[in-house]
């Protein structure tokens, strides 16, 4: 019995560590190298550029400063949902994932108005290199924080039918890694892009 449950189950390479986490770290590991290699290319034709728009001029800084403490109060509220999950709390945990979620969903809203006024304005992905590389950039970005919106959805739904207890609640902790993985993302991409 134990030789088939093993050979139905292998073992974690790292010891500790479930399958599920190590390959949700591969994931973030393979997104990293993404993102990086944005923000790498950002870097060099921003650098190369011989004219370059003066950003605090174009971008609203302060909307944009404001919806990055909405999401970075989205990642308190995702720390919350599983510390309240690993004491026990189920309404606690379905109150701050629906939380999450709603900041989540507010920071997309508000990342809309921007990019609707760049768009009046004149500043498309094919208006020139700037926009082109802000577009695809925080475009990129923002399709991640829509993914995370629906997986949070789904987890939300799972934790109202009382798929989690204290003990099984691994789906919870595997959406809080992605979901700080994609704040870390845009404190990286607001000084980047925004302020410097």
């Amino acid at each position: 019995m134990d030789h088939a449950h093993s050979m139905a189950h292998p073992p974690s390479p790292f010891p500790g560590v479930s399958t599920t986490k190590f390959a949700m770290w591969l994931f973030l590991a393979s997104e990293v190298m993404f993102f990086a290699g944005l923000i790498g290319a950002y870097i060099v034709l921003r650098t190369s550029a011989p004219a370059w728009p003066v950003v605090s001029g174009l971008l609203n800084v302060p909307l944009v400063a404001g919806n990055t403490f909405i999401l970075i109060v989205s990642s308190v509220t995702m720390v919350r949902a599983f510390a309240s999950i690993e004491e026990g709390d189920h309404k606690g945990l379905r109150t701050m994932l629906v939380a999450t979620a709603a900041l989540g969903t507010l920071f997309l809203s508000i990342q809309a108005i921007e990019w609707t006024a760049l768009i009046r304005e004149g500043t498309t992905a094919s208006s020139d290199l700037f926009g082109s590389t802000f577009f695809t950039l925080t475009g990129f970005h923002g399709l991640h924080v829509l993914g995370g919106v629906i997986w949070l959805l789904f987890v939300i739904a799972k934790a109202f039918r009382g798929g989690f207890n204290q003990a099984e609640h691994g789906g919870v902790e595997l959406m809080g890694l992605y979901w700080h993985f994609v704040d870390v993302v845009w404190i990286f991409l607001f000084t980047i892009v925004y302020l410097i």
